[in-house]
């Protein structure tokens, strides 16, 4: 064939055409294996191991101190959730991660959510017991409380009736101290078994360091009540101020003598141009009866707060394990954001756990939580007749 002619000259276009098919196809291919294969060699120079040691699990009773619940007022529980609440797409979100539906609240009652923990920790291999916070509202100027500016409401009597019918199932209180019969509640917690008062200010709008609440401090102290608080940003709710967040407005408790719990190592907040976290450090250089716990920390909004609350020497014997429950059965909770610090198959193996708060313990245990944490509630919170063993 002679390339002058216009077949030639045909040809020639479709050898062309067929060339650049070809150097398209390759340059294809080979983007598709370096986006593929760049995550995994990231992967291979980024790699940093676990936070601290991975010690084996011990056979000591595992007790969840950060457990929550909820209801809509089903089966005359009391509780409620806000117009707003529910009108957000977490609303769902929360029930599917508690195992019910609107419907089967309706039809069984709020009830059916603490019996669906019941049987996740029936069903859990490591964690023996829960304590399940009831959660107070906000109070009005007459000490009473104020429906249309409470997000949620958990009543204390609710939780304690229910959780008495499931062994392993604890409860705390949550008494807002505005409340004008505050000291009362508290002496029937008290005397109902309560294991902790449970705060979270940024959402029952109170200042923790108001002096007005001293009375209820010296009342903490005289039932030896530890205050489980809330520090730090709140995000998992439609109205907060996270001005009564801030860690340092707990000092009045702390310099009251109350044991004071700070939820979730104060994370993702900060006030006066300080992270929240290093005013809970500061703290923590102060005063000894202060705690934190690690719930929530494996969050997607979280990451790298567990590292910093393994390895800084602060915390060290001041942790206690929380789950945050129900969050940890949501997607914003997955061994595979540890990419860097876990073993493929090691995330597969804890990403494939049915169980909640096995999936829980089992990723905080591989990422280095020693073995302390998981076992500082039954020396510190619970009563020995309290601890069940763990199930083989």
């Amino acid at each position: 064939m002679r390339w002058g002619t216009a077949a030639g000259q045909e040809s020639l276009f479709a050898l062309n055409a067929i060339g650049k098919r070809r150097w398209l196809w390759w340059a294809i291919c080979w983007g598709t294996a370096v986006l593929l294969a760049a995550p995994l060699v990231w992967r291979w120079f980024a790699f940093q191991g676990p936070f601290g040691p991975v010690a084996p699990p011990r056979p000591e009773p595992v007790i969840d101190i950060h457990c929550h619940t909820a209801g809509i007022g089903a089966g005359e529980s009391g509780c409620f959730v806000s117009n707003s609440m529910r009108a957000s797409y977490k609303f769902n979100l929360y029930l599917k991660s508690f195992g019910v539906d609107l419907g089967s609240l309706e039809a069984q009652g709020d009830r059916l959510i603490i019996q669906r923990i019941a049987e996740r920790i029936r069903g859990s291999q490591w964690v023996s017991g829960a304590i399940v916070l009831a959660m107070d509202g906000v109070i009005d100027s007459e000490g009473q409380l104020d429906r249309e500016r409470t997000e949620f409401f958990v009543p204390n009597e609710f939780v304690y009736e229910q959780t008495a019918l499931h062994p392993g199932l604890f409860w705390g209180a949550s008494i807002n101290p505005l409340r004008k019969d505050a000291i009362d509640r508290l002496d029937w917690a008290h005397a109902h078994g309560a294991k902790l008062v449970k705060w979270l200010p940024s959402v029952q709008l109170f200042d923790p360091g108001d002096d007005r609440h001293l009375e209820f401090y010296r009342k903490m102290v005289e039932l030896d009540l530890p205050l489980l608080s809330h520090a730090g940003q709140e995000r998992a709710f439609t109205h907060v101020n996270d001005e009564f967040g801030d860690p340092f407005k707990l000092r009045l408790a702390l310099d009251t003598g109350v044991r004071v719990i700070v939820a979730h190592i104060a994370s993702t907040g900060e006030h006066e141009g300080e992270r929240d976290t290093d005013r809970l450090i500061e703290l923590m250089g102060q005063y000894g009866n202060l705690y934190s716990d690690i719930s929530s920390l494996t969050q997607v909004n979280k990451l790298g707060y567990l590292r910093e609350a393994v390895s800084h020497s602060v915390f060290r014997e001041r942790l206690f394990y929380g789950s945050d429950y129900p969050l940890i059965n949501t997607a914003i909770v997955s061994p595979w954001l540890f990419s860097l610090n876990l073993e493929v198959g090691e995330m597969r193996r804890i990403a494939g756990i049915e169980n909640p708060w096995d999936r829980d313990v089992e990723l905080k245990r591989s990422l280095g939580v020693p073995p302390s944490v998981f076992e500082r509630a039954n020396r510190l919170i619970m009563k020995p007749g309290d601890l069940v063993s763990v199930r083989p």
